[in-house]
């Protein structure tokens, strides 16, 4: 619409505003360009999923990546919800080395927080910010098939070896990709909950840094991101490392510099690139709109892992 002359025009710093807007989405054009029609797994979890503002912001960035042509495959977590719901039916739960011992009590509850309450509110939101988004778990379709997840630990006395008995936690075995391969020919979004199916019929727990590496590796996706609450892969100067390749990410497991809940997330990552993604990046989750900024600036927002011939932003 043509502006009348007796208008008042804006304020100069309003209009540089506008500009400097168009100023990022013209230097956003090309990676829009690159990734179109790519696929992109985003594990969400989380700080970013527990705030309000953060949990919308998420959701507009996923549907803008839809809108421009990409296909995002949304995974998640919720072991803070879990807990609060064991809690109100008072059924105790522990964990062992960061995994929640789950019996079949507890998985029934799992499964109702992950694939109901969780999965139900992302796919709202999702709705809300102008996006179509359908809720699934490892069950639907057959996407994850699972078995039980087996760890042993070593006494640090004896030295004796044990086999940890974790109840109905699983890993993945087999991702289907049938229904995945028809929602990416849609306008809907998926969104997982990362539960799997035994071979009995069995429920199982999954990690959702697992059951996102699984599907992104059997996607053979773009990216996997992996939102956190920590800036990224940190060196022993506690500063942020932008871009490694998967051999330095082994030096740095072994070498003392990774530590605690990190390990397994890089674990995670260095395994679904050598499995066929192209690269994985762990994000700040409590950055907004870290998702955009990861995959539409040159430098991206936290740390990328990948395989060989593949640089940070290339």
């Amino acid at each position: 619409m043509t502006k009348s002359s007796n208008e008042i025009p804006e304020p100069a710093e309003s209009v540089l505003s506008w500009g400097e807007k168009a100023s990022v989405l013209a230097e956003a054009l090309p990676y829009m360009h690159r990734f179109a029609g790519k696929t992109v797994v985003i594990k969400y979890g989380g700080h970013a999923m527990g705030n309000e503002d953060l949990a919308r912001a998420f959701a507009r960035d996923v549907v803008l990546l839809k809108q421009v042509g990409m296909h995002p495959v949304v995974v998640h977590g919720g072991g803070p919800q879990i807990g609060r719901m064991l809690e109100q039916l008072r059924i105790q739960s522990s964990f062992v080395e960061g995994l929640r011992v789950t019996d079949r009590e507890t998985a029934d509850v799992v499964e109702m927080v992950l694939a109901g309450s969780i999965n139900k509110a992302i796919v709202t939101a999702i709705h809300q910010a102008g996006g179509f988004a359908i809720g699934l778990s490892g069950k639907d379709g057959n996407l994850i098939e699972a078995r039980k997840l087996t760890r042993t630990i070593r006494d640090p006395d004896s030295r004796i070896e044990r086999e940890l008995d974790l109840g109905f936690v699983g890993e993945p075995t087999v991702v289907n990709p049938h229904i995945l391969d028809h929602l990416r020919k849609s306008d809907i979004i998926p969104v997982i909950a990362p539960i799997g199916v035994g071979s009995k019929g069995e429920t199982y727990n999954i990690n959702a840094d697992t059951a996102a590496g699984a599907i992104a590796a059997c996607l053979r996706a773009s990216r996997l991101l992996m939102l956190t609450d920590v800036a990224g892969v940190l060196d022993k100067s506690k500063t942020l490392i932008h871009d490694l390749s998967v051999e330095r990410a082994r030096v740095l497991m072994s070498d003392g510099t990774l530590t605690g809940g990190m390990i397994p997330k890089v674990e995670t990552c260095v395994k679904a690139v050598e499995q066929g993604v192209e690269a994985a990046v762990i994000v700040d989750g409590r950055a907004p709109h870290a998702v955009l900024l990861e995959i539409f600036t040159p430098t991206g927002a936290g740390t990328l892992i990948r395989g060989a011939g593949v640089a940070k932003q290339d």
